[in-house]
């Protein structure tokens, strides 16, 4: 029995209907083009959120979490609000509960349940903790109740979840990676059609390794930075007469920049319009097994979050610098930024002198010490128990 069923025994009196797992998520390439209508390149992180659940015959929702120093939290399906989420210490519970909110929206006839949490996705680390949880409560309240629900879908309403209920614009892409994701594969996402490529992604066949660097800067995306950026990219494309920036093509990047009066929506358009063009590289290099020479282009990216896009932060710099300087192949911020995750692209035995040097570098330059492990490309959302 998994420790999340154990621990629903436990808190409940009986054990449950059964245990749903969701991963966290790596975003390789392809940052903020998601609500720009573009092309990312995630896999699932082996980290994930499980939620055991079980019905109840009333409308009640009770939600515990053994990662949050709290007693459940009891809302009523029926009094689902989003302009009144949890708040405060009860925050938390504001995605599990919005994934029950986003499929009542949507007409699905659900009833009260039981939940118990237990996650090892790092909150704060730019790994898309939330999307985990919204899509494990998602696929577990399903589950229990016998809606079927194809996994494009149920990403689509676990972001909206996060979207009206708990606030934050974000684009699709970390639910879509955390619902649809496959072991051994990045996935290519189109995320205006929603279409999906599973594209091999094997750093151990090529003697590879994939670090991510866990900065321990906390980044919070529901204070006005991501909602800016949206506004910014949305802005631009209308002033090109563009439906978004995903329309404008890589080769006329130059001329439409000219047409832009605003510095700021010109520096956000150039990042949105290369890393598009950065994702279709990326993916051509891992059909051909080329992985090494993804490297500059995961670099060249990270410039173009810190320079165009500016939502890095000295931490996640330092970590880039050195891991570079360090004998990475290329190195970048990963995740929505202002904090967060940096990962960086070495030979596998390489890995401790790698983690040696950005641990160093972060304490001679007086920051927390980084937390720093291999990733590789894991499952997305499944039923284990």
């Amino acid at each position: 029995m998994s420790r999340a069923a154990d621990g629903f025994h436990r808190l409940y009196g009986s054990p449950p209907e059964g245990v749903w797992a969701a991963p966290g998520r790596v975003n390789l390439i392809g940052e903020h083009t998601d609500y720009n209508d573009g092309f990312a390149l995630p896999f699932a992180l082996p980290h994930r959120t499980e939620v055991a659940a079980a019905r109840r015959p009333d409308r009640t929702l009770r939600i515990h979490s053994a990662d949050v120093p709290s007693g459940a939290v009891t809302v009523h399906l029926d009094r689902l609000d989003p302009a009144r989420p949890p708040a405060g210490p009860q925050s938390w519970a504001a995605y599990p509960a919005g994934a029950a909110w986003a499929l009542l929206d949507a007409g699905l006839p659900l009833g009260g349940a039981d939940l118990h949490i237990r996650s090892d996705v790092p909150t704060g680390a730019g790994l898309s903790s939330s999307a985990a949880l919204e899509v494990a409560t998602a696929l577990a309240l399903t589950d229990l109740y016998g809606i079927p629900l194809a996994r494009p879908e149920l990403a689509a309403l676990a972001r909206r979840a996060e979207n009206a209920y708990v606030g934050v614009p974000c684009g699709v892409m970390d639910q879509m990676a955390s619902a649809c994701a496959t072991a051994g594969h990045a996935l290519h996402l189109d995320t205006r059609t929603l279409e999906q490529q599973h594209i091999p992604f094997d750093c151990a066949a090529a003697g590879l390794r994939l670090l991510i660097i866990d900065t321990r800067v906390k980044h919070a995306l529901g204070d006005g930075a991501y909602a800016e950026r949206l506004a910014s990219c949305h802005g631009a494309a209308a002033a090109l007469g563009l439906p978004a920036l995903r329309d404008l093509p890589y080769e006329d990047l130059e001329p439409a920049l000219a047409r832009l009066g605003d510095p700021v929506g010109r520096r956000r358009a150039r990042h949105v319009v290369t890393e598009n063009e950065r994702v279709v590289r990326v993916e051509e290099l891992l059909r051909a097994g080329r992985l090494r020479e993804t490297g500059p282009l995961l670099t060249e990216g990270h410039a173009s979050l810190r320079d165009d896009y500016e939502v890095s932060c000295p931490e996640l710099d330092l970590a880039v610098a050195t891991a570079g300087a360090a004998g990475a192949y290329g190195a970048r911020m990963t995740g929505g930024g202002f904090g967060g995750s940096a990962l960086a692209l070495i030979d596998a035995d390489a890995e401790t002198a790698v983690a040696r040097e950005v641990t160093r570098a972060f304490a001679a330059a007086g920051y927390a010490p980084p937390h720093v492990t291999a990733a590789a490309p894991a499952a997305g959302a499944e039923r284990i128990l």
